[in-house]
């Protein structure tokens, strides 16, 4: 298998927050290269070092950076996808300076380059037993059956190819019925949410707290013929944005919520008052490690379990309102 060298440009108090973050997305071991550590060897009284390398001295005046690797193929390009929406949100939140610049490389491709070079990646994929994901370039395919779900991600997560997205998609399948309101938190490229329009829902309504991402939804929601009337997307966070959760309402029958578990575990104590009574709730983007952790925590905030899927170190579950 080949590997993507992903490396992130980030300031030395935020190495272990970020390197977090990135776990919880599935990425799994890290190489940081951190200029003040480096500094504090090189302060160090008690070291006796009569030469130090000339490449190493370089280190002094390095970036402080995170290197991971990825698979070069159409799971590793999804999870890139996903990398590269955590970093916008982070640029664009109110802790940005901690973070630094967040420049991103992709081996030696160039990140504006990757949005079109993917896309070699990404074909026809079939979700659940009724949809068909088609990339907004491609032609159905021949003697297809499926209800077609037309996609540009762009930069934005969900092109139905990551277990997050597919298990999701198996579970709205089973779960909804015609006329339903759904709304999708943590949104990305749409999918989910115009998956359930499709698959029967009446209404839809998005929110991710990327722009880049709700202009996404709302193109891709069009693409596929769904206008303002059917289909709404917002921009902001939920657990912080009173304005917000006012604007959204409630009554849903079904939430789609396809981010990671910290911020899952965030959104818990919100999640029940847009639900009607008995509505379901659906939580995906889980490493199967913290799997028990978001589940106990949703429980305690009054759901009941109803399943849990798990693929490849990936869970998603199936909730109801009590």
């Amino acid at each position: 298998m080949n590997w993507m060298e992903i490396r992130i440009v980030t300031e030395t108090p935020a190495v272990d927050v970020l390197c977090a973050q990135l776990t919880d997305l599935g990425v799994k071991g890290f190489s940081v290269q951190d200029k003040e550590s480096f500094q504090e060897f090189l302060d160090d009284k008690e070291g006796k070092w009569d030469y130090i390398d000339e490449d190493l001295m370089g280190l002094a005046d390095c970036d402080t950076t995170v290197t991971f690797y990825l698979p070069d193929d159409a799971q590793g390009a999804e999870q890139l996808a996903g990398v590269r929406s955590l970093l916008e949100a982070l640029r664009a939140g109110e802790q940005a300076a901690f973070y630094g610049t967040l420049a991103l490389t992709i081996g030696n491709v160039r990140e504006e380059d990757w949005a079109n070079n993917w896309k070699q990646y990404w074909g026809p994929t079939p979700a659940g037993e009724r949809l068909l994901i088609l990339p907004s370039w491609e032609e159905v395919p021949a003697g297809n059956t499926r209800t077609v779900l037309t996609l540009d991600p762009g930069s934005s997560f969900g092109t139905g190819q990551h277990h997050t997205t597919k298990l999701c998609l198996e579970l709205i399948e089973e779960v909804l019925h015609g006329g339903d309101r759904v709304l999708d938190l943590g949104a990305g490229s749409g999918i989910l949410s115009i998956g359930a329009l499709l698959l029967g829902a009446e209404r839809a309504a998005a929110v991710d707290i990327v722009d880049n991402s709700v202009r996404t939804a709302v193109e891709n929601a069009e693409k596929n013929g769904f206008g303002p009337d059917r289909y709404t997307a917002y921009c902001g966070d939920i657990c912080a944005d009173a304005a917000l959760r006012e604007r959204l309402g409630t009554g849903y029958d079904l939430i789609c919520a396809n981010i990671v578990a910290d911020v899952l575990i965030a959104m818990s104590g919100r999640f029940g008052a847009f639900l009607r009574a008995q509505g379901h709730l659906i939580v995906s983007g889980i490493i199967l490690e913290r799997a028990d952790e978001v589940l106990d925590t949703l429980e305690n905030a009054g759901f009941t379990r109803l399943a849990v899927r798990e693929q490849e170190g990936w869970a998603a579950a199936l909730l109801q309102k009590q």
